[in-house]
């Protein structure tokens, strides 16, 4: 997991002095974005105590001098939403063994009325599948088994698949913009719920099976996963491009309902087909 000392340094590490028309009077340095000191006095804090701060030894942070840390790093809303999340957990909080997630009954009657028609696939909190549609599936893993999310044991991860599952990495052609997109949005949700022991065993496994995981993860980004477009090379369909959409769920927070809406003419008769390509399948 992260710690409020890390984030603030890879964010100080990705201003430079230019960006912010710091004059640096032509002399060398030796970090690649701004030091302590000149993110302090940007912020309105003493060197002193916010070098404390990212070395984790001040106990706690105002709201006002996060706001000013984020206004000096240019930090967008969720990022901004990140630092908060970090500065009001403890250094080194104490993991716990989350319960089994189970997608809400509302989610469930929303994905039966959405039909066939539109590929559905209901996440949870660590990017676990708790239900999906049998469109859904066969767009998105049809090499997985449909029954597999409703096995709490069984149930498959994007994340996992992402990184470790070569046939879901030459489903999309997109990969590693997608793949960026999954860390990014992993950090996030890492912040949101920094005790949540199968979250942390989830991303230190990937960060030592994934080269890609670990460098995408040593950047630092955050980012939210609400819309973008996924180009895949389906290998029954041929190729498929769609936009997805995710929806929160209001009785169950943590849960995403992912939709995917056809980009062409081309791929809405491909989703057309998956239904029927499915069927034929499990003959």
């Amino acid at each position: 997991m992260e710690s409020l000392g890390v984030f603030l340094k890879s964010r100080r590490d990705r201003v430079t002095p230019a960006e912010i028309g710091l004059r640096t009077y032509g002399t060398s340095r030796r970090v690649p974005g701004l030091r302590r000191e000149e993110l302090a006095q940007l912020a309105g804090v003493s060197a002193g105590y916010y070098t404390r701060l990212e070395q984790g030894l001040a106990e706690t942070a105002s709201q006002q001098v996060l706001d000013a840390l984020a206004r000096a790093l240019r930090l967008d809303l969720v990022e901004t939403g990140h630092l908060h999340n970090l500065a009001g957990r403890p250094a080194m909080p104490r993991l716990a063994e989350p319960g089994t997630e189970h997608p809400h009954p509302r989610v469930l009657a929303l994905l039966e009325n959405l039909g066939e028609t539109v590929p559905s696939v209901v996440l949870g909190r660590r990017g676990d599948v708790l239900a999906w549609n049998r469109s859904g599936h066969a767009l998105t893993a049809e090499h997985v088994g449909f029954d597999a999310p409703g096995d709490p044991e069984r149930r498959p991860s994007v994340p996992r698949m992402f990184f470790l599952d070569p046939l879901t990495r030459d489903l999309f052609g997109n990969w590693a913009e997608l793949a960026a997109v999954h860390v990014a949005y992993l950090r996030l949700t890492a912040g949101r719920y920094p005790t949540d022991a199968r979250l942390a065993a989830l991303i230190g496994e990937l960060t030592m099976r994934s080269d890609e995981f670990a460098t995408l993860w040593a950047t630092g980004d955050v980012a939210d996963c609400t819309v973008g477009a996924m180009d895949l090379r389906h290998p029954t369909v041929g190729a498929v491009s769609v936009d997805y959409q995710v929806w929160l769920q209001p009785d169950s927070p943590d849960h995403r309902l992912e939709i995917y809406t056809p980009r062409d003419p081309a791929s809405a008769d491909a989703v057309r087909l998956l239904p029927h390509s499915h069927a034929e399948r499990v003959r």
